[in-house]
């Protein structure tokens, strides 16, 4: 029985527990009721309006004061039910709080053992189900599964909005939060609720989590002279692997090239720029604009060895931040026709530090911007060629399922 379906089996159970736990708080509450009631009322006992006014004047500072911050630090030690108190813990949830506060799903502070962890996901060494996710209107989406990985193979796709983690929900929680619960050692299961769009179609997925450690650039030859090239995440062994990879490119003379950058959800910023870089000979890459104004610039780099080759770039709602930038470019300075469907929208540039204790801090520093200036933050890239859908399934004359990738279809018209 899944999560939805306890809540409607349990509806009667749920509305007498919740009237017991009423009866039995009341007389924790009411002195303090009757108090604030007191504060509120006139002469006669009734509310008056300004004085709540007044009341909630007094709540409410433009000005921190960081007394308040000692107070409620000490009124912890000395009256919380459960003591000693773990002083270290304290710190670091009020670090984690403190960011927390930016409302920024893209900042967050993390302790030295979580810095570690999200250090080892940057060098590529991943245990988990191999999946990026991200946060929209409150919900925990799937940015893009990784290729071959137990997310992809379980069926997730980008935009799949994950509801709960082993039966806790996940609305309005943080993107850190959620990964805590979906990340574990290899071998270990997690069961995901997942819907794609309809909050009623939603179901439940069993995955086994693994050791991900997915190559991250992949290219082979298709007919008429065409090179495949995926490029599935920008992480810091991509530029060795791009690298690697374009001079056997170029040694096939090749007369088109599809880049692929569906389901990437980015990476480093200097891996993104050296990609572009292929195919762009003169120009700014992306700019930089942090809170203060100042602009930074990053010109394309490196011998530009895919220049002059016609290209396509397939992309859709899973290609995010890094990818995003690859794609902006090539667009801009129309040396690719980007086809499929509208970008995830992620334009902000996060600079990640570690702190003297182990502790590390992800925080957003800056929004970015396309070579004709564009900020894609929250809107995405508009493709070229919009398609409908990337894909579809048949049925072949024996019955069975055939996918078909319209998206490659598309780019190997316009590459004939």
């Amino acid at each position: 029985m899944n999560l939805f379906q306890k809540i409607r089996t349990n509806k009667k159970l749920l509305s007498i527990f919740a009237l017991v736990v009423v009866s039995l708080c009341a007389g924790i509450f009411i002195g303090r009721a009757w108090t604030v009631k007191t504060v509120l009322s006139n002469g006669s006992g009734e509310v008056e309006i300004s004085r709540l006014v007044n009341l909630y004047s007094k709540s409410r500072s433009s000005v921190a004061d960081f007394n308040q911050f000692w107070d409620i630090w000490d009124l912890i030690k000395n009256k919380y039910v459960s003591q000693p108190v773990n002083e270290v813990n304290l710190f670091y949830g009020a670090m984690q709080g403190l960011v927390s506060g930016l409302n920024d799903p893209y900042s967050v502070y993390f302790p030295p053992q979580k810095a570690q962890e999200f250090a080892r996901d940057l060098s590529g060494e991943l245990e988990g189900i191999g999946a990026e996710v991200g946060t929209k209107d409150n919900y925990i989406i799937v940015i893009a599964p990784l290729p071959q990985s137990p997310a992809e193979k379980a069926g997730l796709k980008p935009g799949d909005k994950i509801l709960a983690v082993d039966g806790k929900e996940t609305l309005g929680m943080s993107v850190d939060d959620a990964i805590k619960l979906i990340r574990g050692p290899k071998g270990t299961q997690v069961k995901l609720t997942i819907t794609h769009s309809d909050l009623a179609a939603a179901k439940e997925v069993t995955i086994t989590r693994a050791k991900i450690n997915v190559p991250t650039v992949a290219w082979e030859k298709k007919d008429n002279g065409i090179i495949y090239l995926r490029v599935s995440y920008f992480n810091q062994n991509t530029g060795s692997e791009f690298d690697k990879t374009v001079n056997e490119i170029v040694k096939q003379a090749p007369r088109g090239i599809i880049l692929d950058l569906r389901s990437n959800p980015g990476g480093y910023l200097d891996t993104s720029v050296m990609v572009a870089s292929e195919w762009v000979e003169k120009g700014d890459i992306v700019s930089e604009r942090a809170s203060d104004g100042k602009e930074n610039k990053y010109p394309t780099t490196g011998a530009h060895r895919l220049a002059g080759i016609k290209t396509v770039v397939l992309v859709d709602e899973g290609t995010a931040s890094g990818s995003e930038i690859v794609a902006g470019a090539l667009q801009d300075y129309g040396v690719a026709k980007l086809v499929g469907t509208k970008t995830f929208g992620k334009g902000s540039v996060q600079d990640f530090q570690v702190l003297s204790d182990g502790s590390a801090i992800k925080l957003t520093v800056a929004k970015w911007f396309t070579p004709k200036g564009c900020g894609i933050d929250h809107d995405g890239i508009t493709p070229d060629i919009v398609l409908d859908k990337m894909a579809e399934e048949t049925k072949n004359s024996k019955g069975e399922t055939v996918y078909k990738d319209l998206g490659m279809e598309k780019a190997m018209d316009l590459l004939k």
